[in-house]
């Protein structure tokens, strides 16, 4: 059986936490940053948990993870 290929662009975009779950970093927060306002902005830094419904598909594309 051949080894399993990582994803590279998954696994820069998301990390594991200790309890197993996937931890990623929220969209919309690289440019046209006029219109939003700083609460939307400051919201965006913060990192989130991926959604159960894309965890099955992360964990074959980041096998190692």
């Amino acid at each position: 059986m051949p080894k399993i290929k990582t994803n590279k662009a998954a696994a820069k975009r998301f990390k594991k936490t200790g309890t197993g779950k996937l931890k990623r970093m929220k969209a919309y927060k690289s440019h046209i940053l006029t219109k939003k306002s700083t609460k939307r902005k400051r919201n965006l830094r913060k990192a989130t948990m991926t959604d159960a419904t894309n965890v099955k598909n992360m964990k074959k594309i980041l096998p190692y993870l």
